[in-house]
Formats: C-alpha cells, sequence, structure tokens
C-alpha cells in the first residue's frame, strides 16, 4: 500500500522527513490520501516552515525506516476524524514548531538535550552556590 509523507530536500544528500513530537515520541505521519498530505504540507508553508514535498511510498518501507530510527509511524487514513487534542496535531501542524532553520546542520534532538542538560547544570550550581 502507497502513503504519502512529507519530505525536505527530496532525493539530496541532506534529505529528511516531517516528524512531530508527540508525548516523548518521534512520529511520523503517513497519509492515506495525498490531498490530506498536500493539505498538512500547505498548512507547515504558511507557518514559514520550509516547503515539503509530498511523497508517495511504500507503507512497508516507511514503518521500517521508523524502527530502525526510533521513530513511530502512524497513518492518517482518508475521513480521520480526531478523537484528542494528540489527533489534532495528525490534521493540522502545532501552531509552535521546533526551530528547523538548521535541521541540515545535525541532529535537532541531541542539540535541545545538550541546551536541557546545560540547563538542568545551571539550576544545580545555582541551588548549590545557595547553600554555602
Amino acid at each position: 500500500m502507497l502513503v504519502h509523507v512529507l519530505l525536505f530536500d527530496a532525493g539530496q544528500d541532506s534529505e529528511g522527513i516531517h516528524s512531530l513530537e508527540l508525548s516523548g515520541h518521534t512520529v511520523v505521519l503517513m497519509f492515506e490520501n495525498s490531498d490530506d498530505a498536500e493539505r498538512y504540507a500547505g498548512l507547515l508553508e504558511a507557518q514559514d516552515f520550509p516547503t515539503p514535498s509530498v511523497e508517495a511510498l511504500d507503507r512497508e518501507e516507511v514503518e521500517l525506516f521508523c524502527r530502525e530510527a526510533g521513530y513511530e509511524a502512524r497513518l492518517v487514513s482518508a475521513g480521520f476524524v480526531p478523537q484528542s487534542e494528540e489527533d489534532r496535531l495528525m490534521l493540522a501542524p502545532p501552531s509552535a514548531n521546533r526551530d528547523v532553520s538548521n535541521w541540515q546542520d545535525g541532529d535537532l534532538e541531541s542539540q535541545e538535550q545538550v541546551e536541557r542538560d546545560s540547563a538542568d547544570l545551571d539550576a544545580v550550581r545555582r541551588r548549590l552556590e545557595g547553600l554555602l
């Protein structure tokens, strides 16, 4: 079965796939309907996100890629009706997106983890200094 995914720089060395962070998991959306994928891409573009291309790929290949990368693949079926706030993100991207201006330069998740670790270290340092 073919599904539609959103790719950035499709066919280039810097190719990337659109994903969401949901409940601590990286989720890749697979759209059953190409029109739904095109609409989602348009909503991303309207938020000044880099413009993705909609690519039709074999569902099993996308799921295999996701498993190997530690991602979760979720199918957005034709006529999908959200049942929760999280489900709504499968129809429209969140209003606040991660800064992707340098997504090609490295692993954003690793960079964010370093920033969080540094902030945690600073907080511990301030608490220890307060004890002195």
